[in-house]
């Protein structure tokens, strides 16, 4: 079937749809007020979990919130309302919250829930478009979600309400987020597979090389010693040691071609006469992700890893970052 495409039309179709929920979106913002406040105590208050249900296009918008939540220091799931009435309800306690989503807050389906919710002495939040709705009187606070039109140029696609129930879910799972002091380290917990995760989760410890892949000359060594190291484990540098164990300093490719004018017999020439003592240098402890942005800051591309007692334990660069995924 052919189908004339009228490109004016189609642009203004979309912009007017943004303009729309952006608009029905931020008018939500002067209605946030104490019922958030007590949304979030009671959930923050609760000994159980939070279940979030909803049916239809609230019911996705209702699996959204319960993701979010779940990921953010809430736990939380979705049960569909048609299986809670048919025994899923009994995944509810007492000590749960319950999320109710529904734009006209009539829904039949969620309506065959109150009464045996009620029962059970599960605590009810609304997210709602209507705050006079069977819904909204029964619920025990109601966050009002109403919008004023839909961007469904028909007005019968949920369009602007399921963006505003969403947004207005995720205010609620933010607040919750600051109240309870999750940090991102938290975050990076519950997304262990993510890139934040091996960024929050990576340590400089987990990639550093150590033992016998770590280059290291005594700081009696010779150059030609230390070259013959450097050449041997492939990093384009060796770790120069002190006899007590200590981190004396680090000599490079770099100081190897700086010093070549005046070095006399490579042979004799001492490591320690042309290392740098000052090396860039970070704990096992630190974060991978530290660790780049030390090397960004500093301009450099390896750094050596000490101990509290000024003792190499390891070395990593750039490439080593970036074979774990942290860059």
């Amino acid at each position: 079937m052919n189908i004339a495409v009228d490109s004016v039309a189609i642009v203004r179709r979309a912009r007017a749809v943004l303009s729309t929920e952006a608009t029905a979106i931020a008018a939500l913002e002067s209605r946030v007020g104490e019922a958030m406040v007590r949304a979030v105590e009671l959930i923050l208050h609760a000994s159980g979990r939070v279940v979030v249900t909803g049916i239809g296009k609230s019911g996705h918008v209702g699996r959204k919130l319960a993701a979010t939540l779940a990921s953010t220091g809430t736990p939380a799931f979705f049960v569909h309302p048609a299986e809670a009435s048919h025994g899923d309800l009994g995944m509810v306690t007492a000590d749960d919250v319950v999320i109710a989503l529904s734009n006209s807050g009539e829904v039949a389906e969620l309506s065959a829930l109150f009464t045996p919710l009620k029962r059970v002495g599960a605590k009810m939040i609304a997210i709602t478009g209507n705050d006079r709705s069977t819904l909204a009187t029964v619920a025990d606070v109601a966050l009002d979600a109403f919008v004023a039109e839909e961007a469904c140029p028909l007005g019968l696609a949920p369009t602007a309400s399921t963006a505003a129930a969403m947004a207005l879910g995720d205010a609620l799972a933010m607040a919750l987020l600051e109240a309870r002091g999750f940090t991102a380290e938290d975050f990076a917990r519950s997304h262990p597979g993510g890139s934040l995760g091996r960024k929050l989760l990576t340590f400089v410890r987990d990639v550093m090389r150590t033992g016998e892949r770590l280059p290291i000359v005594a700081d009696t060594a010779t150059v030609s010693q230390a070259l013959f190291e450097i050449t041997g484990k492939g990093m384009g540098m060796t770790a120069v040691r002190a006899a007590d164990g200590r981190l004396a300093g680090l000599f490079t490719d770099g100081d190897l071609r700086r010093c070549l004018p005046k070095l006399g017999n490579i042979e004799t020439a001492r490591v320690v006469d042309f290392m740098t003592r000052s090396p860039l240098v970070i704990g096992a402890d630190a974060l991978a992700v530290d660790a780049v942005s030390l090397m960004e800051t500093q301009r450099k591309n390896l750094l050596l890893v000490i101990n509290d007692r000024h003792e190499l334990i390891g070395a990593l660069n750039m490439h080593d970052l970036l074979l774990a995924k942290v860059v």
